[in-house]
């Protein structure tokens, strides 16, 4: 039997989906961002090899699409490694690897954009390289990557919607399920996007106070 109407329980089912959108997101971000900021330190270093296979495996996340990498560590991997993945799995593993990429290129350009005469300055008295990292460039880069760690999360949080492919039941899997039920698709997805739409808007109300704090810490303000 087809129900053409909606239901109390359509409410529930909607803010489960957004439940687990919004924790795979957040889970797959707090990996993404340590394994990016990694990543960025090792290259800091100049780990030989170690930093040539570091970007070439960034290279190859951020510039492939994100389906298909879901694809195959969804139906590859399983396949080639002889492991069992369900949906979950695949999409931390996806998703976490695709912000990591990108985390590394922000956090490489935060580095970089700090002059070198501070980081001779600070050498010269005497900092260790790791003292010069965590006193002199990680305060500066945190605020220059903010902008852009903002805008890339408000995206990762729309590519999210991609897992429902693979059976994962977030915001557009129930989305998707509703439209069928109903037949209502104009009524579904403009709820399914009004949704997505909020809860960007608090990761960029969240990225544009943290910035102003940030900044507010390393702005000049006289002797």
């Amino acid at each position: 039997m087809r129900y053409t109407e909606f239901t109390p329980f359509d409410i529930v089912l909607l803010a489960q989906g957004l439940g687990v959108s919004v924790g795979l997101f957040l889970a797959t971000t707090v990996i993404g961002l340590l394994i990016g900021t990694l990543w960025a330190v090792v290259r800091f270093y100049r780990v030989p090899v170690l930093m040539q296979v570091i970007t070439f495996v960034a290279e190859l996340l951020k510039n492939s699409p994100v389906l298909v990498q879901l694809f195959l560590v969804f139906f590859g991997f399983p396949a080639f490694f002889h492991i069992n993945l369900g949906p979950v799995e695949a999409a931390v593993i996806t998703l976490s690897g695709n912000t990591a990429a990108f985390v590394y290129v922000i956090a490489v350009s935060s580095i970089e954009s700090i002059g070198r005469d501070q980081i001779e300055a600070a050498r010269a008295f005497g900092l260790t390289k790791w003292q010069v990292l965590r006193h002199i460039i990680a305060p500066q880069a945190m605020a220059f990557a903010i902008g852009p760690l903002t805008g890339l999360l408000v995206n990762q949080l729309q590519v999210t919607s991609l897992i429902s492919v693979i059976g994962v039941m977030d915001l557009t899997k129930i989305g998707n399920i509703l439209n069928l039920r109903t037949l209502k698709p104009f009524i579904v997805w403009a709820v399914v996007g009004v949704l997505y739409y909020l809860a960007a808007k608090i990761i960029a109300y969240a990225g544009a106070t943290l910035e102003r704090r940030l900044r507010a810490h390393t702005a000049w303000k006289g002797l």
